[in-house]
């Protein structure tokens, strides 16, 4: 299955990948329309630990964690894809306290909101790959 990888020597800190992500999800056809002067809600972040910056977005963990601890069943794996159902979803965050990587986050209203590759954008190729202009950020099966 394909997934996110990143490679960190690349990455700029440019945060394009989070503003590609926030816009892809909105539907719209312009960036600047759907964006401007709204706080955005990426399902990837970069992240800064002094040394090094890097992408940090759902890993779809053969085992999640995340999709265990669920209490109302909003997460589910389907086609290796940790998905959400943001219906099913009772706002407890005990899916943001359990994932290792930091991939889950609170969203408005009371639903989490993570990566899903885009599946629910129809974008084909997730739109944070797309958008990163040093190619720090690929879609890619590695074994």
């Amino acid at each position: 299955m394909k997934k996110i990888y990143v490679n960190e020597e690349w990455c700029l800190g440019c945060h394009l990948c989070e503003y590609n992500c926030a816009f892809a999800a909105t539907g719209d056809k312009f960036m600047s329309l759907a964006l401007k002067d709204k706080e955005i809600r990426p399902k990837i972040h970069v992240e800064d630990d002094g040394k090094i910056m890097y992408a940090v977005s759902c890993r779809h963990c053969e085992d999640a964690i995340c999709v265990k601890s669920c209490i109302s069943g909003a997460l589910s794996k389907e086609d290796g894809i940790v998905k959400i159902d943001k219906d099913k979803c009772i706002g407890c965050l005990t899916c943001v306290l359990v994932c290792p990587y930091g991939a889950l986050v609170p969203n408005e209203g009371k639903a989490v909101t993570k990566c899903e590759l885009c599946t629910d954008n129809k974008c084909g190729e997730p739109a944070c790959v797309k958008g990163c202009p040093n190619n720090a950020i690929c879609f890619e099966e590695r074994g």
